[in-house]
């Protein structure tokens, strides 16, 4: 995530401004009084960095300095929940910024708490599994599909898997003008319980099994996608690595959901034509 966001910035270069919303790459990477960043970087409150980021708008149109990138990065609890709002307005109001989510699929900052991105099935602090839970219920908000909504001229998916992938996407997404949206599959060792050999892996399997479609739309047209092996692995080799869904196999209900999870996938790489 934080090798992501890094390589986000650097690709962008030295006229860049990062406003970024509380979180793991937040704590991790901006401790006072030293930062990882050789660009301007503003912290604010979890919720607002979609706002601060127009008023940095505002202060370059005034300063005629139209050459500068503005960033909008943080985690899915920022994207999916507590942000989404004041993004959306940002969205509507066809600020030119560029947003970045790097998707670990809770909170992680705070303890592994579900988020709106926190996919079925999965344990969390607030979603345990117990003998009568099977830990999160909910299903994935479709967020892209929010953006798109919006009538971004540019949203794309991408996993830390492939970080050229998403190196190619980020350079793409700033020769457009307007709202532009990615969204960064990225594994969390401690959160997931993954073993970190196996971080890489995963999000690689996430994108293989077809849970996790990675493309690019411009305009609000689909241009392209990465296409699942041609011998599609089975979701059960993407759940294995991980504690977070090891309960699943114990009971029927667990089994059930994991059909549900194959049914997704199926349907994922039909709709976006990943085979």
């Amino acid at each position: 995530m934080i090798v992501a966001l890094t390589m986000a910035v650097n690709t962008l270069g030295d006229k860049t401004i990062v406003c970024g919303a509380t979180g793991c790459s937040e704590v991790t990477t901006t401790k006072y009084p030293a930062s990882v960043f050789r660009v301007p970087y503003i912290h604010s409150l979890f919720e607002n960095p979609a706002p601060v980021a127009t008023g940095v708008l505002a202060m370059l149109k005034r300063k005629k300095q139209d050459d500068v990138n503005v960033v909008v990065h943080g985690g899915d609890g920022f994207f999916f929940d507590i942000g989404l709002a004041l993004n959306s307005g940002a969205w509507t109001r066809g600020d030119n910024i560029l947003y970045i989510c790097y998707d670990n699929e809770a909170y992680m900052n705070t303890g592994a708490q579900s988020s709106g991105s926190t996919p079925i099935g999965s344990y969390t602090m607030t979603t345990p599994a117990t003998s009568f839970s099977t830990g999160n219920l909910l299903h994935k908000k479709d967020l892209p599909a929010i953006a798109l909504a919006h009538g971004l001229p540019y949203v794309a998916t991408a996993t830390v898997g492939d970080l050229s992938d998403f190196r190619e996407k980020v350079k793409k997404a700033a020769a457009i003008k307007g709202p532009r949206y990615i969204q960064v599959y990225s594994t969390c060792a401690p959160g997931w319980n993954v073993e970190a050999c196996n971080a890489i892996k995963v999000a690689k399997l996430a994108q293989e099994t077809g849970l996790y479609p990675v493309f690019e739309y411009v305009n609000g047209r689909l241009s392209s996608v990465m296409k699942v092996p041609n011998e599609t692995p089975r979701v059960e080799r993407f759940l294995e690595l991980q504690g977070r869904f090891r309960h699943l196999g114990n009971n029927e209900e667990g089994k059930k959901i994991i059909k549900r999870m194959q049914k997704q996938a199926d349907e994922n790489i039909e709709r976006f034509g990943l085979r």
